[in-house]
């Protein structure tokens, strides 16, 4: 297998989970203090890479260019395909609404800024969409040449930002503990949503082919880099601030106006800022493209101006509704994303592995790569998803604390 396919395919893996999830770490975590976030982060960290394994036990013995819809209907039926296809409009809908009202959030701070004259977030989420849309609707090229150029300042400016940010970390901030217990119930969703990265995994098995070996480094390794981007930024974030003072940010531009105050240094700001800005843009760019291509297919909308606008209108009007009623819903979208995530990266792949571990069986035909833990894992896992789906349905109901 050549290095270059390998390590590309790390890079899409990390580049997939570094998004717009990463802003809302300090924001849904900043009660919870260093310690008890990192705890979790790891935790959410192993148990996505093992799903990611499992996925990989299943692609073992289908085509290499397998969709997940492909492997729900062949391994649970038309039930099973429905089910992932309205789990992947969900967390489509959901992560385009995210990246819009955090994206229109940012916009409108820099305009008025800019301008000395008041935006509301409604109007740059407004104009936030109809850029991204216009670039995804010419076409996937366009995104990819944009996405580049996004991609490669994304990682300066992160680099940037960290390198500001961690020469003012204060020891007494890192032993906080959390401040409510509920908070660490309600950090979950957000947190769990920031390592989701399983919609590219049959790219990386088209791409890569049925190398188990291959793809098990590709998974672990590339799920780990992002674990060690998020760790030096919570260290950054709950380093320079204590918890009181982050817990009064509910939003990106109020965060990035607490550190630029208590630092007395506008380019920290601005460092945060453009990361913001850059992590923003490049998800909402990936996310919808994929969101695009999927209705296009889904809808059989032609390729021609007309059939790209109706896809357009569709892809881009529904999460742009949820901005306009919530601007401040960044948080909360990204909560509700965890719902169908849930589902996608845990309820299906344990479900496919039974199945296809029940097959198996039956037929005496066990071969292959097997992930380790048995039934005992795939329930544990199991459990943990429905802790993670009832966290975001307490926090809608009030019944625990909402975060950010």
């Amino acid at each position: 297998m050549s290095l270059n396919k390998t390590f590309g395919s790390m890079l899409i893996i990390a580049g997939t989970t570094i998004g717009a999830g990463m802003l809302a770490l300090p924001l849904a975590s900043a009660g919870l203090g260093f310690t008890t976030a990192t705890i979790i982060m790891i935790g959410i960290w192993a148990l996505m890479t093992y799903t990611a394994l499992l996925m990989l036990e299943v692609h073992q013995h289908a085509d290499p260019s397998a969709t997940l819809n492909t492997l729900a209907y062949e391994l649970l039926g038309r039930k099973g395909q429905t089910i992932a296809t309205l789990a992947m409009f969900f967390l489509f809908y959901a992560l385009c609404a995210a990246y819009i009202a955090g994206g229109g959030s940012q916009l409108s701070e820099k305009i008025s800024t800019w301008t000395g004259t008041t935006i509301a977030p409604q109007i740059g989420a407004v104009i936030f969409t109809i850029v991204i849309a216009s670039v995804v609707s010419i076409g996937t090229h366009s995104v990819d040449m944009v996405n580049r150029v996004l991609f490669t300042a994304k990682v300066i400016a992160l680099v940037v930002m960290l390198s500001l940010l961690l020469p003012y970390v204060q020891g007494q901030h890192l032993v906080e503990m959390p401040v409510e217990k509920g908070l660490i119930l309600s950090a979950l969703p957000v947190i769990f949503t920031s390592f989701g990265f399983h919609g590219s995994i049959p790219s990386i098995v088209r791409y890569i082919g049925i190398d188990i070996k291959a793809l098990k480094k590709i998974m672990i390794v590339g799920s780990a880099l992002p674990l060690t981007v998020y760790i030096l930024w919570q260290l950054a974030s709950q380093g320079i601030m204590g918890q009181p003072q982050l817990m009064t940010n509910s939003t990106l531009g109020a965060f990035i106006g607490s550190l630029s105050e208590l630092l007395h240094n506008p380019i920290v700001g601005q460092s945060v800022s453009i990361f913001a800005d850059l992590a923003l843009a490049t998800s909402f760019l990936g996310v919808s493209l994929g969101l695009f291509d999927f209705l296009a297919d889904t809808l059989n909308r032609g390729n021609h101006l007309s059939g790209r606008g109706q896809t357009a209108l569709i892809t881009f009007l529904p999460p742009l509704a949820f901005a306009v009623f919530y601007p401040q819903g960044f948080i909360m979208a990204l909560g509700y994303a965890a719902i169908s995530l849930v589902i996608l990266a845990i309820f299906l792949p344990v479900a496919m592995v039974r199945a296809q571990r029940k097959a198996q069986y039956t037929t005496n035909t066990s071969s292959g790569y097997i992930v380790k833990g048995g039934s005992f894992s795939l329930a544990i896992i199991t459990i943990v998803g429905i802790i993670i789906i009832t966290a975001q349905l307490l926090q809608m109901v009030g019944i625990i604390p909402t975060v950010g």
